[in-house]
């Protein structure tokens, strides 16, 4: 009797599957994911502390969440409209040093933090995707035991801040303000540099011993040969990235997988959740290019949009000012559009 292939292949593929059955390894249980420190860890002679202290605002704590330890800030009079501050990509919550004590000054609660990766706050081994971030705020309002607020969110805070919106609407109490808004950014808009620099193997790469002792190196040398007179916003980031082990791993993983592109979804559920919504862009930004206000409002008809002439990117604070003014107009009771001027 000739054998076909056929018969060949049932005699081959009974022993394989017995050879693949007898060799899989069942999956190992799920483990917690590697925490790295924030600056809270750096040594006390770190310049860090007086760039960026730890109680740079009044009221501040730590929550311990399940992917790390969390820092916060609750400053202003504890019967306020309660406001949460949302920061980007790359500064923690110092960036709101000109606008928050303001708004704490009018009456407002105010809740400031450190997304994960940042300032103070750890930095868990993990995806930086939307859903981190969000749940990230979601946990720290039960953790101070706030049924909701007003949100305003910065570059990619305010990409978290929409997502926020259309994940936990009960969590938002009708106001929302986007400040030089990301979410829509187009892959085009992003650098070569910054996506070669988020590449999981250019991260690998910085992660090793050997280049981040480097990279302290060249910080400190260049340190040394700046003038006395530092911007502590610039001087962050430097400390930041030279000092925190897994901070650019968290910076390039939010770029490539956070809340900086694709959320027209979120944006949409903005636009049918009934919230008031406030849109403060500078024509000048370079970071997230003035045409996504646009884009925005097209995605959100009843936002309102402000245009600042000029403004870069840095709204909080080369344009502390205006931006007080606009926030507290629209976080006002009887807000209804009307240009301020």
């Amino acid at each position: 009797m000739r054998l076909t292939p056929f018969h060949h292949l049932a005699i081959v593929i009974p022993p394989l599957f017995l050879t693949v059955y007898l060799l899989a390894n069942f999956p190992r249980p799920p483990t917690l994911p590697i925490i790295h420190t924030s600056l809270a860890h750096l040594p006390s002679s770190s310049p860090s502390w007086n760039v960026y202290p730890e109680d740079l605002y009044s009221g501040g704590a730590y929550a311990n969440l399940p992917l790390g330890r969390v820092r916060y800030w609750l400053i202003g009079p504890e019967d306020g409209q309660r406001i949460v501050l949302i920061h980007g990509l790359s500064i923690p919550a110092i960036v709101w040093k000109d606008v928050a004590p303001v708004l704490a000054s009018q009456g407002y609660r105010v809740l400031l933090y450190d997304l994960y990766g940042r300032g103070y706050s750890d930095a868990p081994e993990v995806t930086y995707d939307t859903t981190l971030h969000t749940t990230q705020l979601a946990l720290l309002m039960q953790y101070v035991k706030w049924d909701n607020a007003f949100i305003v969110g910065l570059s990619m805070g305010g990409g978290i801040a929409t997502a926020f919106s259309a994940q936990f609407p009960h969590l938002v109490n009708g106001k929302v303000a986007l400040i030089a808004s990301a979410g829509i950014i187009e892959s085009s808009d992003i650098s070569r540099t910054a996506k070669f620099m988020s590449t999981p193997l250019v991260q690998t790469v910085s992660a090793l011993p050997p280049f981040q002792h480097y990279m302290r190196l060249l910080a400190n040398t260049s340190k040394s040969s700046e003038p006395c007179e530092t911007n502590p916003i610039q001087e962050i980031l430097r400390l930041q990235t030279a000092h925190l082990p897994h901070y650019n791993a968290a910076v390039a993983s939010s770029l490539r997988d956070g809340p900086i592109r694709g959320l027209h979804f979120a944006f949409q559920s903005l636009a049918r959740s009934g919230n008031q919504v406030l849109l403060i862009h500078g024509t000048s930004d370079k970071t997230v290019p003035y045409k996504y206000a646009s884009m925005i409002q097209s995605l959100v008809p009843q936002a309102d949009l402000v245009t600042i002439s000029d403004g870069g990117h840095d709204l909080t604070v080369t344009h502390a000012s205006e931006v007080n003014a606009l926030l507290l107009h629209f976080l006002a009771d009887e807000y209804s559009y009307k240009p301020l001027g």
